[in-house]
């Protein structure tokens, strides 16, 4: 069913009239019993299943109609007042055999077999089949019918026909298991918004159908008696529970979940009910004479001991069953995703849901300034947020909705401010990871800029050279014979371009990243570059201020820009050496280098060189400027902002 389907909203009289009228068919059906006080058997058995059946499926079906319309608590307080009515028609009876002459004994006694059977049965027959919130499908309708059928066969046949108890059982039983293999088939493959307590659903589904196998055994089997009744007392002492939990756990037909109260109050009368009468009936059996009165002042006493443990026993389990766990709980519960979770988007897509199914939210959304990091359920409501701060700092907020028609309380907004400390440290790790990968992608970029500028080197300079220097020793070596004179002046000269050659690798070596930058920092790699470039005859001029420590992606990006601007200023500049000045103001470190050449051609465009130093600045954030010095030379000027380092 959709929560369309479901209608409108609750009807708080018919549920009110409908749980009403079950607690008293159970009131009444207990005094009765009381004052027949018929001894125990196997019919005082089945009427304690009947008793305990219309208390708690009429305290369910009033809860959940009272907030919304829907064939499931309908179902379930026709079941409720079914099962009373048969109650209430055995202990009737019996109090009709030790006081004679009470009216209507003729008309309620058949009840006692026959008013239980389409509300009972309707629960694990049609009911699993409408746990769903959205509109059936072929299945869930051939299902439904399915049920119906097994029903009405197996109510004209028990009661009209004398057919062998295995045929009547039958269709149940097929029935009852087709219906809890398609909860267990929903619990595992359906819509993940609906598997929620289906597992429950699934189990007491099937333990309901179990309990009335027992029936096709024979009467005579030691036992017998005592383990049919007992079977379906735990079965719907169990079976309400899993409908409860799945509806209040799905949010289901956008049921309201503030029913705690109710709740307890409800399960709490019929726990004490149940313990009355058993304690009752075991000490009337035991005590000599069978002293019933005495038993029932025991019994008395017992369920007055046990009222303030039950209850608190019970608000615990309720508690946490509507609001959600407690923040320790659910962050221990959180906790898990750390260890589990096989990627940072996975990881926190896990704690984004662990925050909405722990607290009962309609949605959990983390945002950061970049976008959407993770989302659980679809939002309809108003939102509210938590911001998520690690050592001082915003890194994004939690953003969550109650389900439709409720507001997030005093208590839930707490542990969403407990919780977010776990949530933020998921965000911290998948924050990391992407930082982590960012820098693998810029090492691998330098690399890669480092291996074509030594591709370069050795392809346009000692690549040619050598073989010019081999060509010019193979003109000596034919010189020798003929003209020794010329053959020693051109290997001098070639001598002399090999040792112009070894400067040119020196050189090459020497402007990759020194050591010197991460040892020491930027200011003395620039000093040791201008030494190296001083040996080989060009002067290079520093003057450098920068704040003592620089974080080591920008000190490498201002090292690489200047390497880039001296060489291209030797190679290209005409001029004797250049100028780098290096300042710091306002959290921007600025580089310029200015050589005395012929200038910047701007049409010229820029080679590997050049793109190198703009990918440098703009990885960071900063700019990079070309532009011919006044009056001559050429200015490069790099701006690179700290907070990017």
């Amino acid at each position: 069913m959709t929560e369309g389907s479901a209608g409108a909203g609750g009807a708080p009289v018919p549920a009110a009239v409908m749980a009403v009228s079950a607690w008293v068919l159970v009131v009444l059906s207990v005094v009765a019993f009381v004052r027949a006080d018929p001894g125990i058997g196997s019919n005082q058995l089945f009427f304690l299943v009947d008793v305990v059946g219309a208390a708690v499926y009429g305290t369910v079906a009033g809860v959940v109609l009272a907030r919304r319309v829907h064939p499931v608590p309908i179902i379930l307080g026709l079941t409720a007042i079914g099962v009373g009515i048969a109650a209430l028609s055995y202990s009737y009876t019996q109090l009709a055999l030790v006081r004679p002459g009470l009216p209507w004994v003729d008309a309620l006694s058949p009840l006692q077999n026959t008013a239980w059977i389409p509300g009972t049965l309707s629960l694990f027959l049609i009911v699993p089949w409408l746990i769903r919130d959205h509109p059936l499908g072929v299945g869930a309708k051939c299902g439904v019918l399915a049920g119906i059928a097994a029903t009405v066969w197996y109510f004209w046949a028990r009661t009209f026909t004398g057919i062998p108890a295995v045929w009547v059982i039958a269709p149940v039983l097929v029935a009852g298991f087709a219906a809890a293999a398609d909860c267990g088939w929903r619990w595992r493959h359906g819509p993940p918004a609906e598997r929620v307590g289906l597992g429950w659903m699934c189990l007491g589904t099937a333990l309901m159908t179990a309990a009335y196998i027992p029936l096709v055994l024979p009467a005579s089997m030691p036992g017998l008696w005592v383990l049919n009744p007992l079977v379906h007392l735990a079965v719907q002492a169990f079976y309400p529970v899993a409908i409860l939990v799945c509806i209040l756990r799905q949010r289901m037909w956008g049921l309201n979940l503030a029913v705690s109260r109710a709740t307890v109050a409800g399960t709490l009368t019929v726990l004490l009910l149940v313990l009355y009468v058993v304690v009752a009936t075991a000490l009337t059996a035991l005590l000599p004479d069978g002293d019933s009165a005495g038993a029932q002042v025991v019994a008395a006493g017992v369920v007055a001991v046990a009222v303030q443990p039950v209850r608190l026993w019970l608000q615990r389990r309720v508690h946490r069953l509507v609001y959600g766990e407690d923040p320790a709980r659910a962050v221990r519960t959180l906790g898990r995703q750390f260890g589990s979770a096989e990627t940072p988007e996975q990881l926190l897509e896990g704690l984004a849901a662990g925050v909405g199914v722990a607290l009962r939210l309609e949605s959990v959304t983390v945002r950061r300034t970049s976008g959407i990091a993770a989302v659980w359920g679809s939002a309809t409501g108003p939102a509210e947020s938590v911001e998520l701060v690690h050592r001082g700092a915003a890194l994004g907020t939690m953003v969550v909705t109650a389900p439709p028609g409720e507001a997030l309380g005093t208590r839930t907004r707490r542990s969403l401010t407990e919780l977010s400390a776990v949530v933020t440290a998921g965000l911290v790790v998948l924050q990391s990871a992407e930082n982590l990968q960012e820098a693998r992608r810029r090492l691998a970029s330098v690399r890669l800029e480092e291996r074509q500028m030594i591709r370069r080197e050795l392809h346009d300079g000692l690549g040619p050279s050598l073989a010019g220097i081999r060509l010019g020793l193979q003109g000596a070596r034919n010189l020798l014979g003929s003209d020794p004179v010329a053959a020693a002046e051109l290997i001098d000269a070639l001598q002399e371009q090999l040792d112009h050659q070894v400067e040119g690798v020196r050189q090459l070596s020497r402007s990759m990243f020194p050591p010197v930058l991460d040892e020491l920092g930027l200011v003395p790699a620039l000093h040791e570059l201008a030494a190296n470039q001083s040996r080989s005859g060009f002067q290079l001029r520093v003057q450098a201020d920068p704040p003592p420590r620089l974080g080591a992606e920008i000190s490498a990006a201002a090292y690489g820009i200047v390497v880039e601007a001296v060489t291209n200023a030797r190679r290209h500049s005409g001029a004797d050496g250049c100028r780098v000045d290096a300042t710091f103001a306002r959290e921007v470190l600025t580089v310029v280098i200015h050589d005395d050449g012929c200038g910047f051609d701007p049409a010229g465009g820029g080679g590997v060189g050049t793109r190198s130093m703009r990918e440098r600045a703009h990885e960071l954030g900063g700019t990079l400027h070309i532009e011919s010095g006044r009056p001559t030379g050429t200015v490069v000027t790099a701006r690179l902002p700290l907070t990017a380092s």
